[in-house]
């Protein structure tokens, strides 16, 4: 495919590799630094969409640590102010600093103690109401996220380094190390074109993404990219959840991605079923599971989260144009959505 016939997504994607070294040049507040988190009554993570999403590793470290953690959707904390206490630790993410569940919940909530906001836009309600403001530094992005996604993954694991006491030096060096890896990725759109060659063969096509622990993440925005990208139907779930329902609709015409770091069985039993049925199976992670097809990411938590991500992109790339459709483009929505 030429230059010229990219779609905005598709040129934002190929910017990630640029993007990703934007945000491990930026150097983080200090006041990060200085926070005690044993001086607080709770920790609540906040976000809507895919900056939730990405706070699923930080609320699994945080709960190991011993520490009293909520994660919860802006929208859903709205309905809930009260979760946020005068001496609550509030962290909020929102690439743009500007949707509408994220500044209402700003206009109406108790302030809490400290407020961290996590954003692309240092000129944002959430950056100006932070006390202290992270930036992703992501660049434009006119479509669906991709580079502000995986830079939000990166600013969440730096954020959590600082918050616990740890050199964040190591961390830096496993993202730089890998950055070859992830233009690599970007260049092998062929095995995502035949799965989704394969699936739009079927007269009702459906994708199910699962994920396991912090992979969790990325069956869950993957499913949300999916369907604003393709406007192909997917879901997303967590671990066990497939077996309680969405089992039913697998089958011929489902094509199910699974992450997850290889070390629990539960998906190696679930891709096996899957297979048995007619399923499209794909395993997205270090380890093959059974014997579905295989796309390769490096073991360690966040270089995987970040290139799972990358195979992701890819399908909705492909499924977008193998359904009719500019992929990312919006039919009935914007980037930012303003509307509660």
């Amino acid at each position: 495919m030429s230059a010229t016939t990219l779609s905005e997504y598709e040129k934002d994607i190929e910017q990630q590799v640029e993007a990703l070294r934007d945000q491990l040049a930026y150097p983080l507040p200090q006041a990060l630094s200085a926070l005690d988190l044993n001086h607080y009554d709770r920790i609540v993570l906040a976000g809507m969409g895919s900056s939730d999403y990405a706070l699923i590793p930080i609320e699994r470290e945080l709960i190991d640590r011993g520490y009293p953690v909520w994660r919860i959707d802006a929208g859903r904390l709205l309905d809930m102010p009260h979760l946020v206490t005068a001496n609550s630790l509030l962290w909020v993410t929102s690439q743009s600093g500007m949707s509408g569940e994220v500044v209402a919940l700003l206009n109406s909530i108790t302030p809490p103690k400290t407020l961290i906001g996590v954003t692309n836009d240092a000129t944002s309600k959430l950056a100006k109401k932070a006390q202290i403001q992270v930036l992703l530094h992501s660049g434009s992005e006119a479509t669906v996220s991709a580079k502000s996604y995986l830079n939000t993954l990166v600013a969440s694991y730096r954020v959590l380094y600082a918050l616990t006491g740890r050199d964040e030096k190591p961390l830096l060096a496993t993202v730089q190390a890998i950055l070859p890896d992830i233009a690599q990725i970007i260049c092998q759109r062929a095995e995502a074109q035949t799965l989704s060659d394969a699936l739009l063969a079927h007269s009702l096509p459906r994708v199910a993404m699962i994920g396991i622990g912090n992979d969790a993440a990325t069956a869950l925005t993957g499913a949300l990219i999916t369907k604003e990208a393709s406007k192909v139907a997917a879901e997303g779930f967590i671990g066990g959840q497939f077996r309680h329902g969405p089992m039913e609709t697998s089958g011929a015409g489902m094509l199910a991605l699974l992450f997850g770091d290889g070390s629990d069985s539960t998906l190696n039993t679930l891709a096996a079923d899957l297979l048995h049925n007619g399923t499209l199976v794909v395993s997205v992670g270090p380890e093959q599971y059974a014997d579905s097809v295989h796309l390769p990411t490096p073991a360690e938590p966040l270089p995987r989260l970040l290139c799972a991500m990358l195979w992701v992109q890819h399908l909705t790339v492909t499924l977008a144009r193998g359904n009719g459709r500019v992929p990312g483009e919006f039919l009935y929505g914007q980037k930012i959505t303003v509307k509660t």
